[in-house]
């Protein structure tokens, strides 16, 4: 078993753990809270389950949509109706496909406010990466947000991200598709502390070039984020909402199965 040096995920912050917003970007999330209420949402991961599913059934859905899912747009058109992105190495391998991805809404932590470039349809969060923090008093325990207008946790993945948006706005059902939960790391990657740069092909993703030759990601730490969703599925059934795995296979058993294609 690999063991990696635990390093922050993002550049340090001024304010060392989170960070800010102004009072205009402010009001802009909150032109968000409840705007779904009791609605449904698919949030769609990115793993090879994700080339099983017909993803034109999600036309008329409400949708997120992480890191490299413009691979899919490409491909056949998809397009989610939210778009996120967390991580300091998707965002810098891929800012230029990033910055023209046409999409109705796109959320980024307020960090990259200068890389990403303020367009009308980008909104920027308060941001806490305490979570990646060893000497932070919260370091590797979740915290869920209920007011992402004044901040987000991180909590190792971009789905955490995106589960505390969709509570914020609402939203009754989450399905997740994609999620296999499964990560395998080739021999051939390098490994330079919490940094893993690939060297071929990746076999964790939907498309070959997700993180292919010569891209930067993290480990995964799949403990961690398992961590998350449980907090996640505690928030969402105190308040009677429902998360469900709607992925075609895959090792992710905490949230309850549904069969994508009945649910349509």
């Amino acid at each position: 078993m690999m063991k990696f040096v635990k390093k922050a995920f993002f550049p340090i912050l001024k304010s060392r753990y989170s960070s800010k917003i102004t009072k205009e970007e402010a009001r802009r999330i909150r032109t968000f809270k409840n705007k779904f209420k009791g609605k449904r949402c698919f949030i769609v991961g990115n793993g090879p389950s994700l080339n099983k599913i017909d993803l034109t059934l999600l036309e008329s859905e409400y949708t997120f949509g992480v890191n490299s899912i413009f691979f899919k747009t490409k491909e056949m058109g998809f397009k989610p109706t939210f778009y996120a992105v967390e991580d300091k190495h998707v965002l810098d391998d891929n800012l230029n496909e990033i910055k023209k991805f046409d999409c109705e809404y796109k959320f980024f932590p307020s960090f990259y406010r200068d890389k990403t470039s303020n367009d009308g349809n980008n909104f920027y969060l308060p941001f806490d990466v305490g979570f990646y923090r060893e000497e932070h008093p919260f370091f590797e325990v979740p915290r869920f947000s209920k007011d992402v207008s004044k901040v987000v946790y991180a909590g190792q993945t971009v789905t955490y991200f995106n589960l505390q948006l969709a509570f914020y706005m609402g939203f009754e059902e989450v399905y997740l598709v994609g999620m296999d939960f499964d990560y395998k790391i080739p021999d051939s990657a390098k490994i330079s502390e919490a940094t893993i740069e690939s060297t071929e092909d990746d076999p964790n993703h939907f498309h070959p070039d997700y993180f292919g030759k010569g891209k930067k990601w993290h480990d995964p730490k799949l403990n961690a984020v398992l961590l998350n969703y449980e907090k996640a599925k505690e928030q969402f059934e105190l308040n009677g909402r429902k998360i469900l795995n709607a992925t075609d296979g895959g090792k992710l058993e905490l949230y309850d199965r549904v069969p994508y294609d009945l649910l349509f």
